[in-house]
This record gives structure tokens, C-alpha cells and sequence, in this order.
């Protein structure tokens, strides 16, 4: 072998070792084992909504190895912001949490996070107020646009027409988690339909069998009422329940909303349910978590990430439906 041959074969095998000695650092095992994480997942322990976000933070927790302890708040603002304050006096070295309490009920506590170095990730409701004064990323749906997208939807895929009725249920009180449903119903109004608004309270989405009455009455005050839009998977999933009450056939109600569970799917089946926005809330789960070791361990950016995926229909929800039946959709 020649001196040039055997200096070319020197490079080659140096360059190898150092590619190999570079994708071994690059390829940690449990890398973000030394952080510490508190995530909310918003609802409660086993609630169809809730269970899948858990899943989502659970695999996330898994791929990374941070430890994190999890928050469950039953969907109750109040019990979320009580919560947040302990999580800050904890000290953690990140927090997920769920917007739903809005951005004036954070704000004076994502400063104490961010003067105590905690950094932020928020998810499923945006607190643009919030990030803009302290930082943090949002992983979820945009609210507003989602929901104006599904009104929009609901319009074509159930044959609606100017004048015809509609219920429309929702937090509309709440500044910045129903802004969704406000979408929703502006969507209907602006297509000449009539919208009947219920506001919805806080422990419908945790115990959705207490809007039963509600629901009910609302349908015998409103008898040629075309269609009805929940606003979250618990309700949606609790469909059948409502149109028995109300005497109802599968399909004789146009019945939409948003997420997708076990249980909407076995409605889809059924025939009870024709359209839900999906919000993909595995993402929410996952996506926080891993942001946040990405920031501790890494110093990468906060990340903001729209989940709002599109709709699940009459035509495709099968394809969703195993996913679902494990708590992934």
C-alpha cells in the first residue's frame, strides 16, 4: 500500500470514529431525568378528555425520564389557579398548565414563575397576555378560529339553513376559554341561523349527567331546534344520554362539538353524533413536557404548537376509532 493509500485510509477511519463518537453524545438515554415538572392535566383522574392528555404527558414522561408530577383539577378555574400557586411555591423547574382560568387569573403568578426562574408551557387555552409579559409557548387549538371552522362545518354537513334553530352550549362568559363557542355561535349567526345560547357550568364538564335537565328543557322550549353544538368531549360523549331523555332518534338532531374519546366514537357508531373538532390532546400531553426538558437541559425556545387537527365526521371517524377505544384520540 502506498503512503497516499494508506493516509487516505487513516482519514476515513478517523472521520468514522469521530461520526460514531458524535452520535453517541447526540443520543442520550433519560435525558431530562434531573428535571423536575409539575403538568396539569386539567380534568378529572379518568375523565374521557383528561385521560387522553394524561396519556399524551405520561409517554412524554416515559421518552424523556423528567419527573413530573401531575395535577388533576376536575376542569374547575378556581381549583386550577390554587393549584398553579402551589405549583409555583414549589419551585419546579417547569410548569404545564391549562389556560382555562385566563389571563388575568395567571398573570400575577406567571411573574412570580418568572422572577423564580420556572419556565412555562400553557395548553388546550391560549393566555396571549400572559406570554407576552412573562414568555412561555402554548401548545393547542386557537380557540376562536377552531371554533368559527366548526360552525362553519356544521353549516354544510347538516344541511342548515337561514332561520333554522340552533342550541349552542359553552362557556361563553369565560374571556379566554369561550372564545371557542363564541366562534361557534357567530359562525351560525352569520350563516342566518337562530342560536339559542346556553351557558354552561363549570361541573358539566366533569359530571356531564348535570346538564341533563338543562339540555332536556331546552329542547321542549325549542321543538324544531335542527342541531346542537357541545363544548367538550364530555358533553359530546354523553349524546345519547340527552337525545333519550329529549325522546329523540339517532340523527333526528344534528349533534356537533369538539375532542373525540371512547365514547364519541361509540356515538358516531350509534348514529347519535355527525361532527367534532378534533383538538388532538395526546399533543397537549406530550408536547409540553418535551418542550420543557428541551428548555432546561438544552436552552432551546419555548415552542407553540396549533393541535386543532380538523374534523372528525360520519365518514372517517372509524379511523380514529381504535386510537380512541385506547385513550390516544
Amino acid at each position: 500500500m502506498s503512503w497516499k493509500m494508506l493516509l487516505t485510509a487513516m482519514i476515513v477511519a478517523i472521520a468514522n470514529v469521530g461520526g460514531a463518537s458524535a452520535d453517541a453524545a447526540a443520543l442520550r438515554d433519560k435525558w431530562c431525568k434531573d428535571v423536575h415538572i409539575r403538568f396539569f392535566v386539567g380534568g378529572a383522574e379518568g375523565d374521557a378528555y383528561g385521560t387522553i392528555v394524561y396519556n399524551g404527558a405520561r409517554q412524554a414522561q416515559n421518552d424523556t425520564g423528567a419527573q413530573v408530577e401531575f395535577v388533576f383539577s376536575g376542569w374547575n378555574t378556581e381549583k386550577m389557579v390554587q393549584q398553579l400557586r402551589e405549583a409555583v411555591a414549589s419551585k419546579p423547574d417547569g410548569i404545564a398548565m391549562m389556560g382555562h382560568p385566563g389571563d388575568d387569573s395567571i398573570m400575577p403568578l406567571a411573574e412570580q414563575a418568572a422572577k423564580a426562574g420556572i419556565r412555562m408551557m400553557y395548553q388546550n387555552v391560549p393566555v396571549p397576555k400572559v406570554v407576552a409579559a412573562y414568555g412561555g409557548g402554548y401548545v393547542g387549538a386557537q380557540q376562536e378560529p377552531q371554533g368559527r371552522a366548526l360552525g362553519a362545518e356544521a353549516v354544510k354537513l347538516g344541511g342548515l339553513k337561514a332561520g333554522d334553530t340552533v342550541i349552542m352550549i359553552g362557556p361563553f362568559n369565560n374571556e379566554n376559554r369561550g372564545a371557542r363557542e363564541r366562534g361557534t355561535a357567530k359562525a351560525l349567526e352569520e350563516a342566518g341561523l337562530r342560536v339559542v345560547r346556553i351557558d354552561s357550568a363549570t361541573e358539566w364538564a366533569s359530571d356531564p349527567n348535570l346538564a341533563l335537565p338543562v339540555i332536556t328543557a331546552a329542547i321542549l322550549n325549542n321543538p324544531n331546534v335542527k342541531a346542537i353544538g357541545y363544548p367538550g368531549g364530555q358533553m359530546l360523549g354523553n349524546v345519547p344520554t340527552y337525545m333519550q331523555a329529549a325522546k329523540k332518534k339517532p340523527g333526528e338532531i344534528f349533534n356537533f362539538g369538539f375532542d373525540t374519546s371512547p365514547q364519541i366514537v361509540e356515538a358516531f357508531n350509534a348514529g347519535w353524533v355527525q361532527l367534532t373538532a378534533d383538538q388532538q390532546p395526546f399533543q397537549q400531553g406530550y408536547l409540553p413536557i418535551l418542550n420543557l426538558c428541551e428548555q432546561v437541559v438544552y436552552g432551546l425556545s419555548p415552542l407553540n404548537a396549533d393541535t386543532g387537527a380538523g374534523f372528525v365526521t360520519t365518514a372517517n371517524y372509524k379511523k380514529v376509532g381504535a386510537l380512541a377505544s385506547e385513550g390516544l384520540r
